[in-house]
């Protein structure tokens, strides 16, 4: 098997901001209680004491509700590959676009095999750059709803990190949830045979979804090579990218609980057994919202870091 260019910044999931997110909304709930505590004399029954208090109470009970009905939060994320961020409570797959994930494999236009996955997961880290990311929230992942559907911006920037990795040849525009608004970007990469589109790849969809026969893409795709390049894109055994040894199957039994496959940790009786998996990933989150669910002889006792 061909060697898979890496980038040398991988380590797993790359950390961008500066200092700790802040989305939980725990400072205002102390600073709210100890209003309500100003505001009454000790040991009395009777009717707040203080005008100015209530004042301050009415003040943080409409910073509360804005906050909680807004779920737009500029605070310091993790890139999880190169659709997804996780800021301390929530995750978010970008809305509107499709990514490589981290195991997916392209060509470069040098015919060379490229962990394009992990690449894009590092342009979306450059992107952000260590700024604070605000994200408007469209509510939980239809696949996972654990994580959330959002809009990420850089603060102080106009266009969304989910524009820009479209532009860029990064991602591609999803339809029927980008409504079209992404295919402009999209063309002119193509176009100009930016990110992806400068090599050979299969849509990050149908690459999740193991489907072999989709479509080649990009600038480099050559059809006399048809079957060689079919076979780089989805490699057997793959590749297991750094710091991602979750291995995940595609099995039809999964199907019965509304699943695409099975993920196998190391602690699961079937792990060392499981040599020729379908992909990889970084944790459990990642599987699951890749539509894998955990195997059935995994033990529970055994903690595993996601």
């Amino acid at each position: 098997m061909p060697e898979i260019r890496y980038s040398s910044s991988y380590q797993g999931m790359t950390r961008v901001g500066k200092r700790p997110a802040i989305t939980d909304l725990k400072q205002f709930g102390l600073t709210f209680t100890r209003a309500i505590k100003s505001c009454y004399r000790p040991g009395s029954s009777k009717a707040p004491c203080d005008p100015k208090g209530l004042r301050l109470m009415r003040w943080f009970i409409v910073i509360l509700t804005m906050f909680s009905a807004s779920q737009s939060f500029a605070t310091s994320p993790t890139v999880r590959s190169g659709g997804s961020i996780e800021f301390a409570d929530v995750t978010y797959r970008l809305d509107g676009i499709d990514a490589p994930a981290l195991d997916q494999i392209c060509i470069d236009d040098h015919a060379d095999t490229w962990a394009c996955g992990v690449d894009a997961r590092d342009q979306l880290a450059r992107l952000i750059n260590g700024h604070e990311v605000r994200c408007e929230d469209f509510g939980p992942d239809a696949t996972y709803t654990k994580w959330h559907i959002g809009v990420c911006t850089v603060e102080g920037e106009t266009t969304s990190l989910n524009q820009l990795l479209v532009r860029q040849g990064f991602a591609m525009n999803f339809e029927p949830s980008a409504r079209g608004q992404f295919k402009a970007d999209e063309a002119d990469a193509r176009d100009h045979r930016r990110g992806l589109w400068k090599g050979c790849f299969v849509a990050p969809q149908e690459f999740r979804g193991g489907r072999k026969d989709g479509a080649l893409l990009g600038g480099a795709c050559r059809t006399d090579k048809d079957r060689e390049i079919r076979e780089a894109l989805f490699p057997d055994p793959p590749t297991m990218p750094p710091a991602c040894s979750i291995k995940g199957k595609f099995a039809l039994r999964a199907r019965v609980t509304g699943n695409v496959g099975i993920y196998h940790l190391q602690a699961c009786r079937t792990y060392p057994a499981l040599t020729r998996p379908d992909r990889w990933f970084c944790s459990e989150d990642d599987a699951k919202a890749a539509g894998f669910r955990k195997a059935y002889n995994c033990r529970s006792f055994v903690r595993q870091r996601t």
